[in-house]
């Protein structure tokens, strides 16, 4: 009997765009990431989003650290809302490198790029 081949996994650690304070416009990042993720399921590859808040809402570290440790991960992307806050960047790269060490790590430039950015570090299949 042939054992279905094991759908390739994805974790993209980002910001909620609704959950990031200032005067601003979350529609167009959050539109860009609804983009993004369609095109891992167009391309059958299992993306799972982990969104944190700059709030207060969130224990940002634990969420990550759940996510993170929830399954074995092919790639972790991480996004340039979280590149972009120096702590927080160094605080996630770290979780990744001590929870996911087997991940290759990949970074979009754009909401709408996300898959690209995994698919420059693990075979995606088709």
């Amino acid at each position: 009997m042939d054992t279905p081949a094991l759908k390739l996994q994805v974790l993209v650690i980002g910001l909620d765009p609704y959950r990031v304070p200032g005067p601003w416009d979350p529609k167009p990042v959050a539109d860009g990431i609804e983009m993004g993720r369609a095109r891992f399921v167009e391309r059958g590859v299992g993306a799972q989003f982990c969104l944190v808040g700059l709030d207060g809402s969130d224990d940002v570290e634990a969420v990550i650290t759940a996510a993170l440790c929830a399954q074995p991960w092919e790639c972790v992307v991480i996004g340039g809302g979280v590149r972009n806050q120096l702590d927080l960047f160094e605080r996630v790269a770290n979780l990744v490198h001590r929870h996911a060490p087997d991940a290759a790590i990949a970074f979009n430039a754009t909401p709408t790029d996300t898959f690209e950015a995994a698919a420059r570090w693990v075979e995606i299949p088709g």
